[in-house]
Parts: structure tokens; C-alpha cells; sequence
């Protein structure tokens, strides 16, 4: 009965999320905007599916038109890891700026990436699902995140995170 439990815990912390584009997304893109600085063609998430207090679910369609093709492996479009992490970290940043009344008058910056792992390439076509969990609740304005990134059912990238979030100096009015 323990073994049993135990697998049904794992499965359950690491269970894919699943996307369904018919269903209406929690935030859309002109949502994101509201909250994150990010604009074209540094935006890297297009939608919210799931917020609650502790994880955040978050998808970017990958489309052959994304600027940074053009220059990564030409002939061979692979998206580049370090963009997968910035879009898991701005499926983040909209879950550590949702605790702020005010989220456009603060910026987030990254402190730490650790455990990063890629396991399989990101291409044209593919709708990447990000999913985040904070690991500690928010303190000082610390966050420590671990994100997953899946295509399908394939885990294609995963990272602990820790970033900063900081009033923007003409908000504090200093």
C-alpha cells in the first residue's frame, strides 16, 4: 500500500499537463502584457492555462516565422534552450508578479539556474506547455521555481530557477 501511494504521489507531481486549445485560456496574450515587460519579439509565452497559488501552466506555439530561426542552425530550425528557459521563466514571472497588486511597475531578474537539463529538441510546429511550481513560498521578493517543458507527453527541458523581483526605481519614486 505504500509503494502504491508513493507511485501515485510521483505520478501525480509529475504528470504532464495537458492542453486543450478549445478550452479559453485563463490569461491570453494581451493579459501576459499587462503583466510581464516583455513585447515582440522577446514575448515567449502566449498563453496562461492554469494559475493557482504555487504552480502556473503556461504555452508558446513555436512557428517557423520566430526571429531567432533565421540564425539558429540555418537550414536546421531548433529553438535555442536558452529561450526555452526565458519562456519557462516568463511562465514564472507571471505567477511570482500575480502576488503584486501593481505588476507593470516591477521588473524580475534571474539570481540562479541550476539543474538544467535538455532532452529533446524544440522545432517548428511544436506547442511547448511550460509548467511551474514555486519550491519555497515567495520571501523578499526571492522566488525558487522548478520548471518542466514538454512537447506532447516529451519532457524536453527542465531547470531550477531563482529570480528577483524589484520595484521599478520611477515606481518607488526614487
Amino acid at each position: 500500500k505504500f509503494a502504491r501511494w508513493i507511485l501515485n504521489e510521483y505520478k501525480t507531481e509529475h504528470e504532464v499537463p495537458q492542453y486543450n486549445p478549445d478550452r479559453e485560456p485563463v490569461m491570453g496574450v494581451t493579459d501576459i502584457e499587462k503583466v510581464l515587460p516583455h513585447r515582440h519579439s522577446f514575448m515567449l509565452i502566449d498563453r496562461i492555462i492554469h494559475i493557482d497559488d504555487k504552480t502556473v501552466v503556461g504555452i508558446k506555439a513555436v512557428t517557423y516565422n520566430e526571429p531567432f530561426f533565421r540564425g539558429h542552425f540555418p537550414g536546421n530550425p531548433v529553438m535555442p534552450g536558452v529561450l526555452i528557459i526565458e519562456a519557462m521563466a516568463q511562465t514564472g514571472g507571471v505567477l511570482a508578479l500575480k502576488a503584486v497588486s501593481d505588476p507593470w511597475n516591477w521588473d524580475t531578474y534571474f539570481l540562479k539556474i541550476d539543474n538544467v537539463r535538455f532532452k529533446k529538441k524544440v522545432l517548428p510546429g511544436d506547442v511547448l506547455v511550460m509548467r511551474l511550481e514555486l519550491l519555497k513560498p515567495i520571501r523578499r521578493g526571492i522566488i525558487h521555481m522548478y520548471g518542466r517543458a514538454y512537447v506532447g507527453k516529451s519532457l524536453v527541458a527542465e531547470a531550477e530557477m531563482v529570480a528577483l523581483i524589484v520595484r521599478k526605481r520611477d515606481a518607488a519614486g526614487s
